[in-house]
Formats: structure tokens, sequence, C-alpha cells
């Protein structure tokens, strides 16, 4: 555990060393002050109080959710592409260094990375919570930011798989994108497709990546199976990194 918290230091370290943590920060963070500004000036106006319109945690949590997917693939592209482009990961390869303390180390740094700007938009719903009466709901704000942190890792721990499989950074980012793309929103489009066919719904449901975040953790609604799924795939995404560093290594 030593050597994946020196690795996963030393990625944290090198996202604040080059403008990458703070370009994501800034479209980020501009995004979600947009979104909530417009929702707290809706519920200000003549029609909002007409029609009782509360502002909840959802008008940053919901576009929070689709940016961070958006935005990790930029974040993940490097970690082991750039390594392969240089050639520093046989270096690493040689080192005292399992391919699995490599990878998750590699994935712990960039996990801690999207939790900083998770504790930050914190001041989101600090702020809501003093604008109105009688406060914030408690429940759809624990469990919103529970699945954000879940769908940073799972999101993550992809990123770090595609990225094992390039040199180039820019094919690993668009591989990513794709990845990513394809899991938020067009599995759920094939779900509901198989639904009016009469198709194998059930199963595109589950593997809807937006609807166990959407659907239940950010209603302030704790599903076991929500949960498991994305550390499945946290843990599956880790396990095929290191399965491809450990090929690249006997090959």
């Amino acid at each position: 555990m030593i050597n994946v918290w020196t690795i996963a230091k030393r990625e944290y370290r090198l996202y604040f060393s080059s403008p990458v943590a703070y370009m994501l920060a800034f479209f980020l963070f501009l995004v979600l002050g947009f979104f909530f500004s417009y929702s707290v000036q809706i519920a200000s106006s003549a029609m909002g109080m007409q029609q009782g319109y509360v502002p909840g945690v959802d008008i940053t949590m919901q576009p929070m959710a689709v940016m961070l997917v958006l935005l990790t693939p930029a974040l993940t592209t490097r970690l082991l592409a750039e390594e392969r482009r240089l050639g520093t990961i046989e270096l690493l390869m040689t080192a005292p260094v399992r391919d699995w303390e490599l990878v998750v180390g590699k994935w712990l740094g960039a996990f801690m990375l999207l939790l900083t700007y998770l504790a930050v938009s914190l001041i989101y719903p600090m702020i809501l919570n003093q604008l109105i009466s009688p406060g914030v709901d408690q429940g759809p704000l624990l469990t919103g930011y529970l699945g954000l942190i879940l769908l940073s890792a799972a999101t993550v721990a992809v990123g770090v798989f595609v990225s094992s499989l390039f040199s180039n950074q820019i094919a690993a980012f668009a591989a990513t994108m794709g990845v990513v793309i394809f899991l938020w929103w067009i599995i759920g489009v094939i779900g509901q497709v198989a639904g009016q066919t009469g198709g194998a719904t059930e199963l595109a449901r589950y593997l809807d990546y937006s609807g166990h975040f959407y659907e239940n953790l950010l209603r302030g609604v704790v599903d076991l199976r929500d949960v498991v799924y994305y550390l499945s795939v946290t843990a599956l995404s880790l396990f095929l990194s290191a399965m491809s560093i450990e090929v690249r290594r006997w090959g």
C-alpha cells in the first residue's frame, strides 16, 4: 500500500503542476455556477414565486454528474498512455512495484482530484441552504454526493483501463470519451428501444450508467444494486488494467 500511496500522491501533484486541473476546474464550476444562479433567479422571480418553485440540490448535482463524466477522460488519458509513449512504463515495470499497485496508484491520484472538485462544490448546497427555508433536504444531498463519489470512482477506473491500451493520448482520450458516452447515454436508449420491442430490458436497465445515479441516489434512495454496480465497474476496470499491464510485461 505504500507504493500505491506514493504513486497516487505523485499523480495528484502532477495535475496541479500543469494547467489541466485548473482548466477542468474552471469549466466545471463555470457550468455549475450558471445552473445555480439561473435556478435561484427563477425561484426569486415573480413566476417562480407564483408557482411555488423551490430549488433543490439537484440543480447542481445533475449537471455535475454529466460534467464529471465528460471531463474525466481528459484526466485519465495520460495516466498510462503517456507512460507508454515516453517508454517510462518499462522502467516502472522493472521497479519493485506490482502491476496492481501501479494501476491503483494511478487511479487513486485522479480520483483524489475529482474528490477535491466535489469538496469545493459543496459551497453550492451550503449557499442554497441559507437562501431557502427550512433549508435543503439532507437526504438527497448525502445520497447524491455518495452517487457522485461512486460515479467518479467508476469513470476514472474506466479511463485508466482505456489508457492502458494506448500509447497515444489523443487516441486514449477519444476512446475513453466514446466508452463513457456509450455507458451514460446510449445504453439508456438501447434499454428504451428494447422495452418497446420486448428485448432484454432488465439487462439494459442494469447496465445504464446514468440510471443508477438519477433514479435512486439523486432522489435520496440508497439501493444496494446501485452501489454494487459502480463498485463492480471500478473493480473490473482496474482488474483489466492490471491484466493489460501484465500482458505488456510478458509480451
